[in-house]
């Protein structure tokens, strides 16, 4: 039962392809269905949904617990792995969802917050879906059939988002549309991903490969609880020592951040992973295929979210409204430390492909330490405290595990030194021309008000006036309009600024602009030496 492709590049690009083109479906999707509900719900809601989720997150990685990861990592798979896999993910679904389930009051009293208790126990659920559902969807991934993956995840989402949870916010069900939302698109996930890719589901308790999958197991669950701890300790200390309204208010602030942060790790990580998983005995092609990524992230990625940053203030208040307006400011600090995050998502497939999987949490339990140091003795200070210390540790991690990786693949900082340099002129071009863009608009408010006066007109019996809404607007377009518009500029202009690995990632996924590039870079080149002559 071996699936090792003859092309694995070939497969991996169109892996990127489909992970990148459902990715931004689910963010545009996402995106709309997150502002219309937290608009109908608003921060307190949120604040309860995010506590149960919290503890949901947590307790899936005792209900995964990791077993399922082993059959993208195992060389050659046979049924046997398929049965002991499944077997022991329902048995840990099943016990973690009965244990939430009964400690549901307990958590209430450690957020003091008795509405707690009964999403908490609804949400137990998720535990025995998500268990179930991971097998089948690993052996997606290990076939590189992202294709379908983002097919069942974007219906999933629109069923249990657009077709239960606004509906539901609109009736008046408060939090509970969200639950209702959440459970809905884990069972569809469920139902869709077993139908794509069925298998055995006859028990088997032990048999001869046991111990690699329990070992893949255990390191997974490690390692997943080390990162849960460090992407959700945040959270847990705001909703201990402040309120629900001050955690519905960090929370959208973060899922706006992290939500394209998502878009780029879903698109290139997994296939990333699969892909290094099968070259393994190939060190040398990781380090071309790893060099690209980074040099992708730094010089490209990164000035797009000092955009997002800049931006942020004036989308907040424009998407959400006035009552989310301190969320701008968990958005600004976090977006610009969202490039750290992708870097190290990208650098820890590598640990794991070159026989170092354990590295990823040792290296990073001192971190740990710091991070439950700092957010017990500082998260009572109020969100935007919260996220300074998120965003550190977020370059703390990044640091930590891109040393590593670039270790293990004999990459020298002076291999890196210079993706370092082009990304900082990307990131100031950009931010320069952002900054630019938002003057433009604040002018562009300053005529309205002086020359045009409120402007205000009936659509469908809404009374919509401008005055309210151009405060943001203008600034808003103007900044995504002269920040993307010199970004694009830049690259087309000078492609010499990309350097080689950047026009090669892209050549990957698109002949057309890498032989455009290119043809610019060396006509660049030709006029220099004419000068010099």
């Amino acid at each position: 039962m071996k699936t090792i492709s003859p092309d694995i590049n070939k497969q991996s690009v169109s892996a990127v392809k489909w992970s990148a083109l459902g990715s931004i479906a689910q963010y545009g999707l996402s995106l709309g269905a997150q502002i219309v509900l937290a608009r109908i719900l608003g921060p307190e809601n949120y604040g309860l949904f995010a506590m149960g989720t919290i503890v949901l997150t947590f307790s899936n990685f005792f209900s995964n617990f990791g077993f399922a990861w082993g059959l993208i990592q195992i060389q050659d798979l046979v049924e046997e792995d398929i049965r002991f896999v499944f077997t022991w993910q329902l048995i840990t679904g099943i016990m973690i969802a009965i244990g939430l389930y009964l400690l549901s009051p307990f958590v209430a009293d450690y957020f003091n917050e008795p509405r707690v208790d009964p999403i908490v126990r609804w949400l137990s659920l998720a535990c025995v879906f998500s268990a179930i559902t991971a097998p089948a969807s690993n052996l997606l991934r290990r076939n590189l059939d992202f294709r379908w993956i983002n097919i069942i995840q974007i219906i999933s989402y629109s069923i249990g988002y657009l077709g239960i949870g606004i509906p539901l916010a609109y009736q008046g069900a408060g939090v509970w549309s969200l639950v209702a939302a959440w459970l809905t698109q884990s069972f569809i996930m469920l139902v869709i991903t077993f139908i794509r890719h069925p298998h055995s589901i006859k028990p088997l308790f032990w048999y001869s490969g046991a111990k690699f999958m329990s070992g893949v197991g255990i390191t997974v669950f490690l390692t997943n609880l080390c990162n849960w701890l460090l992407n959700n300790m945040d959270r847990i200390f705001l909703g201990r020592f402040l309120d629900s309204h001050a955690v519905g208010l960090y929370t959208v602030g973060y899922n706006l951040s992290n939500t394209p942060n998502n878009l780029f790790i879903g698109a290139f990580q997994p296939a990333f992973f699969t892909a290094g998983a099968r070259l393994q005995s190939e060190p040398d092609r990781l380090r071309r295929a790893y060099l690209p990524v980074i040099a992708t992230v730094w010089i490209l990625i990164a000035p797009l979210f000092i955009l997002f940053a800049i931006i942020a203030q004036d989308l907040v208040g424009f998407l959400y409204g006035s009552a989310w307006e301190s969320s701008a400011t968990v958005l600004t600090i976090l977006a610009l430390c969202m490039p750290a995050y992708i870097t190290w998502s990208m650098s820890t497939p590598i640990l794991w492909n070159t026989g170092r999987k354990h590295f990823e949490s040792l290296l990073q339990l001192p971190i740990l330490a710091i991070a439950g140091y700092a957010f017990y003795n500082f998260a009572n200070q109020g969100i935007m405290i919260v996220a300074l210390i998120t965003g550190g540790l977020l370059f703390i991690r990044a640091a930590v595990i891109t040393t590593a990786a670039c270790r293990r693949l004999n990459i020298s900082a002076m291999d890196l030194f210079n993706f370092a340099v082009r990304g900082i002129i990307t990131m100031s071009l950009t931010a320069a021309s952002t900054f630019s863009g938002i003057k433009l608009g604040i002018l562009g408010n300053s005529y309205i008000a002086i020359k045009l006066g409120p402007i205000a007109y009936t659509f469908a019996g809404i009374n919509i006036n401008f005055s309210a809404v151009t405060p943001h607007l203008l600034p808003l377009l103007g900044g995504v309009f002269f920040g993307s518009l010199i970004l694009l500029a830049t690259v087309f202009i000078f492609p010499r600024l990309l350097g080689n690995e950047v026009i090669e990632m892209l050549g990957r996924f698109s002949p057309r602009l890498s032989l455009a590039l290119s043809n610019n870079t060396k006509s660049g080149s030709r006029k220099l030496v004419a000068v010099e002559k």
